[in-house]
């Protein structure tokens, strides 16, 4: 199912079977055209589904793509350049006894939280793990993309941009340059983030929430009917979002 949340509230506005465009944008086009004019913002994961589902139902409205999830395809990007470096020079999958992946947590960590101890274990990773500086190169795009998206101002962030599109041309691996191209698809939404910093943690909190009537389901004391289903989610979501008032 898709999950529709009010982002300044928390609470959960409609709930669609499917994740996809079809069904995102029926759900809009049934509302009023009153109630569409007044959204302004619409965060969503970097999903070209929802994007054509906005687009097409909220013309007017801006679309925000979420930071994590960038950031999460940046570590994706990050673990396939370590998994495909460690296959092509030992022609196996990872060991403990490799740095790269006793350390392949740290890799993912941002450099802005790592402690003097941490950052000496990960230049020894480097230094002993990357035969062809791959890997480094990667890590530093991945940071490069997390600075882009910490800056305050869409001027820092199109300077940062401009930094990071010159780590990916060193790079120069196939990774790094499909995240290059994914982020051009989504610069738009990015800097809408950007000035706005509207993001959906408020829908992946309440998903959190209502996974109490997930496990009801799961449990068989649920609904066999969808539409009760979903009328449940609705209720606990708005009572949940009245008591935080």
């Amino acid at each position: 199912m898709t999950t529709l949340v009010n982002v300044a509230s928390g609470q959960v506005l409609g709930v669609v079977d499917g994740r996809h465009s079809t069904a995102v944008e029926a759900w809009l086009d049934a509302r009023s055209h009153a109630w569409r004019d007044r959204i302004q913002i619409v965060a969503i994961d970097p999903s070209a589904a929802f994007k054509k589902a906005i687009t097409t139902a909220l013309p007017t409205a801006g679309i925000a793509v979420d930071p994590f999830h960038l950031v999460q395809l940046a570590n994706l990007c990050l673990t396939r350049v370590r998994q495909r470096l460690v296959q092509e020079h030992q022609q196996r999958r990872g060991r403990t006894i490799d740095p790269a992946w006793a350390h392949r947590t740290l890799l993912l960590r941002g450099d802005d939280t790592l402690s003097a101890q941490a950052r000496d274990r990960l230049e020894e990773v480097f230094a002993t793990d990357d035969p062809t500086g791959e890997l480094g190169a990667a890590w530093g795009v991945k940071e490069g993309l997390r600075l882009v998206l910490k800056a305050t101002t869409l001027d820092a962030a199109r300077v940062a941009r401009t930094r990071l599109e010159g780590w990916v041309t060193a790079a120069d691996t196939p990774e790094t340059s499909r995240l290059w191209d994914t982020l051009n698809t989504w610069w738009p939404a990015i800097e809408v983030f950007i000035a706005s910093r509207v993001t959906n943690a408020r829908t992946e909190a309440a998903i959190t929430a209502i996974t109490a009537i997930k496990h009801i389901k799961r449990t068989e004391r649920g609904y066999r009917n969808n539409e009760h289903y979903q009328a449940r989610i609705l209720l606990r979501s708005a009572h949940r979002a009245q008591r935080h008032r």
